[in-house]
């Protein structure tokens, strides 16, 4: 009898780290010239009750990997680097041209390879992908 009461006690906590954090969606890295920053795009969704908070990532297939925004305003478009990225609970945020990516200084890879990389969460936790790599005239 006890053990059925420890196993119904683990459930939801054994149901609760089985979740993932982040599910990494159409990952795609665009690479140009070795001389200019790559740029990985993908969705994440966060299936979680909390917010899910990307603070970094790295890559051996880059020289830097960090987490950027760009935008437009006032017609004068910019691209910043940003400290984080915050996929909220039960939603997504979709890394893609124009808004927030990955860019990749100093890119070693080309079109046709796989690119892995790991973003760094907030809470200490890491996510894992695998990038495919497309040049400018092949993008998904």
């Amino acid at each position: 009898m006890r053990f059925f009461l420890v196993v119904f006690w683990l459930l939801p906590l054994m149901a609760q780290a089985a979740t993932p954090e982040l599910i990494v969606v159409k990952p795609w890295m665009r690479y140009l010239l070795a001389s200019i920053p790559a740029a990985g795009y993908m969705e994440l969704q966060n299936p979680g009750a909390a917010d899910v908070v990307i603070t970094g990532a790295a890559s051996s297939a880059c020289g830097m990997l960090m987490l950027h925004k760009s935008s437009d305003t006032s017609g004068m478009a910019m691209m910043m680097d940003v400290q984080s990225i915050t996929v909220p609970a039960h939603g997504s945020v979709t890394l893609a041209p124009g808004g927030y990516h990955l860019m990749c200084m100093q890119p070693a890879m080309k079109p046709g390879d796989k690119v892995a990389l790991t973003l760094s969460l907030q809470n200490g936790g890491t996510v894992a992908a695998v990038l495919p790599v497309y040049g400018a005239q092949n993008a998904p």
